[in-house]
């Protein structure tokens, strides 16, 4: 069960920012760092992210139901969902944003 608080956030943000950057100290040379994905990767592992967090509210909503759950993991999980939700939309209006800002360059 992944709770919704600051310090998980950090972890995901971090993650993501090494994935995204091959090299953070820019010194060059081999590092230790994770390997760098290319853009589609990055998407595709977010959105697979956000299936997941959304599959695990609906597990825990089951759960609540038949009375094998407490309300507060129910309640958690579809916060997370939520705000999993929320997130990729955010990144979808930055998107088309930009390819609307692209498409009115003049050639």
């Amino acid at each position: 069960m992944v709770t919704v608080n600051p310090a998980n956030a950090i972890k995901a943000y971090s993650g993501t920012a090494r994935a995204a950057v091959p090299n953070p100290t820019g010194l060059g040379g081999n590092s230790n760092s994770v390997a760098p994905q290319d853009f589609s990767s990055l998407v595709e592992n977010g959105l697979k992210g956000a299936i997941e967090g959304g599959k695990a509210a609906e597990a825990q909503s089951f759960k609540a139901v038949a009375g094998q759950a407490e309300i507060t993991d129910v309640v958690s999980a579809v916060a997370n969902a939520e705000l999993t939700l929320q997130t990729v939309v955010a990144v979808r209006d930055k998107v088309v944003s930009a390819y609307q800002e692209i498409m009115r360059m003049p050639i």
